[in-house]
């Protein structure tokens, strides 16, 4: 088996595993995917083929990364573009991204990922809105300094592959956006890697569906 591997699990579930593969294929990294389909929330093989029983999981040339944003980071050294020039820009997307890495749970918990279905007017819990908010407001702000289309100016980064997964969320929990994040959900999704995630995901065999994912409460 190759040295360089990324351990992910099931794409139209896992968004950490986005967050991860995202970061990995913006590098330019060569690496195997290894696709591990989850098993509700604790997943054996998981458990068996990674440090922290999680994944996203990254082994490349020696190094063994099993946190995201430290993926993220390793990614950079091999692409210092996923992180803006700017000192000021890149203290602020690191910072977004941390807080995205560390908090959001009402959203998390109200609204798990699901890339097959519409679940359009549902987890909208007093802790889910309140993070909706919170997100818009980081959106907002990063995209009026930067102009767009993505978070901190015209390459998708870091920040941008830390959030992508909420778009996912936004899109299948039908929630309204105001015009700014809305505008910036439509170019995270319309990103040819994200489309292709999408695509993979559908592609995805019947067998690997998890009923806590496809009837969430």
């Amino acid at each position: 088996m190759a040295a360089n591997r990324l351990f992910i699990g099931t794409k139209r579930y896992s968004s950490w595993s986005l967050r991860g593969w995202l970061a990995v294929h913006l590098a330019g990294l060569q690496v195997e995917e290894v696709l591990i389909p989850l098993a509700g929330g604790n997943t054996p093989a998981i458990r068996e083929a990674t440090p922290a029983g999680l994944v996203p999981y990254l082994e490349h040339e020696g190094a063994r990364i099993w946190e995201t944003l430290a993926i993220c980071e390793y990614c950079a050294e091999h692409r210092p573009a996923l992180w803006p020039a700017d000192r000021v820009a890149r203290a602020w997307a690191r910072a977004v991204s941390s807080e995205m890495h560390a908090g959001f749970r009402g959203l998390r918990m109200a609204m798990p990922m699901n890339l097959g279905r519409d679940f359009a007017g549902r987890g909208r819990t007093p802790d889910a809105l309140a993070d909706i908010a919170r997100v818009q407001a980081i959106w907002t702000e990063c995209l009026a300094a930067s102009g767009g289309p993505f978070l901190f100016g015209e390459v998708f980064g870091a920040a941008d592959a830390m959030f992508a997964p909420v778009v996912t969320r936004f899109l299948t929990y039908g929630v309204a956006l105001e015009a700014a994040p809305a505008a910036y959900a439509a170019a995270v999704r319309a990103h040819p890697l994200v489309a292709r995630w999408y695509a993979e995901a559908a592609a995805e065999p019947a067998a690997w569906l998890q009923a806590g994912y496809e009837n969430p409460a």
